[in-house]
């Protein structure tokens, strides 16, 4: 099965993972959402494809802006995030259409939207220039694409701070930059390329960059102990920790914590966050 590693990590302890943490991320993310959905500029009565649609905050809003004359599809490989979407969607009454495909090869209608959309779901492709090729078919002729993609980890406070804190006590091992995977769009001049070799125009790269605010609480210690917890369930250490033993783990979770409390302020643990917001056409 192709991206076979991707699809079964979304519908196992990742997927599951992110439909936990679902309200936590939607708050942490929001203002790069924001960024994408103001670059999109979504009109109503237009058709749209949400691509990595995840649980579906970003597809509300889109659908937000089109309906009803409009209409939204929303495309995942995660089978429990479609599911959480689907549960968002009929609870704020949307008709919004949710499917449990990989968009780089799902079976799009063609000539069909006006407008491809992501937030932090297009890194992930095995084959990135074929799925962008794929997924511009299904664009009506002058259609925009716009999406939101981290750039590299080097520049991630989120990727670089816990991995930072991790060396030394568990093996960091090394990563191909431009593999399937969150940094995979973090060199812009590979991302041009690929739009290019797909055949999309006038394609412009912003630098975009917000803070995360990774805990909160009604203390400071509340705040790190937010932080703690969704650092140990989402991101590079869950994986860096798999299968460590207790004491490994331990002093591990010290160093992570360490770590997140120089970033501790008053208003929570805020981290610093680097990346693309991504548009272009289809001639």
């Amino acid at each position: 099965m192709k991206n076979a590693s991707q699809i079964d990590d979304w519908n196992g302890a990742t997927g599951a993972r992110w439909v936990d943490n679902q309200e936590r991320l939607d708050r942490i993310l929001a203002p790069y959402g924001d960024a994408a959905l103001a670059a999109a500029a979504a009109r109503p009565g237009e058709a749209v494809l949400d691509i990595g649609c995840g649980a579906g905050v970003t597809t509300l809003a889109l659908a937000a802006s089109v309906l009803p004359d409009g209409r939204v599809v929303g495309v995942d490989i995660s089978e429990p995030l479609v599911a959480r979407a689907r549960e968002r969607a009929a609870a704020a009454a949307m008709p919004i259409d949710f499917r449990l495909e990989d968009a780089g090869r799902a079976a799009l209608p063609d000539a069909a939207f006006d407008l491809l959309f992501s937030r932090f779901g297009v890194m992930f492709f095995d084959a990135p220039t074929e799925a962008f090729r794929h997924m511009r078919t299904a664009l009506k002729p002058g259609g925009r694409l716009t999406f939101i993609c981290w750039r590299s980890a080097a520049e991630n406070d989120w990727a670089k701070l816990p991995i930072a804190a991790l060396r030394g006590i568990v093996p960091i091992p090394e990563s191909n930059p431009d593999a399937p995977g969150p940094y995979a769009f973090g060199n812009r001049l590979r991302v041009e390329a690929i739009l290019a070799d797909a055949g999309f125009t006038d394609v412009e790269i912003k630098p975009f960059d917000a803070p995360l605010i990774y805990g909160i609480g009604a203390s400071r210690e509340a705040a790190l102990d937010d932080a703690m917890e969704y650092m140990t369930q989402i991101g590079p250490v869950p994986r860096l920790l798999a299968d460590k033993p207790d004491d490994v783990r331990e002093k591990a979770m010290a160093a992570v914590r360490a770590a997140l409390e120089t970033r501790l302020s008053d208003a929570g643990v805020i981290i610093d966050g680097a990346a693309w917001v991504v548009t272009g056409r289809n001639p």
